[in-house]
């Protein structure tokens, strides 16, 4: 059955905003379901760039009283000026790392196979720095205790944010995830998890306007009238899914860690390896 073009930009704006703040790869996710949507061309790498202008929409509009705190007190507030420094320190590597390797990257890494090896190497990952953590703190990282060099987001040093805009970077690798990246590093780096997972949700709001804003600039010869109302449809969908998510996750890492997550990309990883050996999906792409 082939969906009109609309119902899959639908389904892919759905699958972004449930992924993009999750350690599971949004862009991995992306790439798997368009390759089995048959939603492909020149434009759609472009458009799963777009569409994640939506996820970060979800952020500004949940985080809205502090970003607008910020904003009016970045004159005269040490804590805003501190706060937007660390923001656009981490932002920094990616801008540099991303310019420089991005095309590379894009012509030899953007496939299911990759993606597939990606997410079973961060699950291991994921899966060790679970266990390390839980060495060393035990329950009470999951009891409120404090227990973290880092404990909220305004702890952070500009040294902190340079470290996690680093790990940010690996990113760069279709199905690392920049959530996972983010938050991983961050609690490798001495944040809570709370801290770490708050931070990514803030760096997400640069990265991801620069990188689609980027993205359609490189392309903007290619888009027609009628990619309006298909871009349109990705944005709103996946605007909604985001924020569910954002608002959902809070709630679980209140009592609960990344262990389930990390599984969730070892599994999914070996399905798509597995049907590709097997001939089972001809993924194309």
């Amino acid at each position: 059955m082939e969906f009109p073009d609309l119902v899959k930009a639908a389904i892919l704006g759905i699958v972004e905003g449930l992924t993009e703040f999750l350690p599971i790869s949004s862009t991995g996710h992306l790439i798997v379901a368009s390759s089995l949507l048959r939603f492909t061309g020149d434009k759609v790498a472009t458009f799963e760039i777009a569409i994640q202008t939506g996820a970060m929409f979800a952020v500004i509009w949940e985080y809205r009283i502090r970003l607008l705190a910020t904003v009016t007190g970045i004159l005269r507030e040490r804590r805003a000026q501190r706060f937007a420094l660390n923001v656009c320190i981490a932002f920094a590597p990616a801008v540099i790392f991303g310019l420089a390797l991005g095309s590379l990257i894009k012509a030899h890494l953007f496939r299911a196979v990759p993606v597939a090896i990606a997410f079973i190497v961060g699950g291991l990952i994921i899966l060790w720095v679970e266990r390390r953590h839980h060495r060393a703190f035990g329950e009470r990282d999951l009891q409120g205790a404090r227990i973290s060099r880092v404990e909220t987001v305004d702890d952070m040093s500009p040294l902190d944010a340079l470290k996690i805009g680093v790990a940010q970077c690996a990113a760069l690798i279709p199905g690392t995830s920049r959530s996972g990246a983010t938050i991983i590093g961050g609690m490798l780096f001495g944040l809570s998890r709370k801290a770490a997972t708050e931070f990514s949700f803030y760096l997400a709001i640069p990265t991801l306007i620069g990188a689609g804003i980027y993205s359609m600039w490189k392309q903007r010869d290619q888009f027609v009238a009628a990619d309006a109302a298909t871009f349109a449809i990705g944005l709103i969908f996946a605007f909604a899914a985001a924020l569910l998510c954002i608002r959902w996750l809070i709630r679980y890492l209140a009592t609960h860690d990344f262990t389930v997550f990390a599984w969730y990309r070892i599994a999914f990883g070996a399905v798509i390896l597995w049907t590709a050996y097997a001939g089972w999906v001809d993924w194309v792409r």
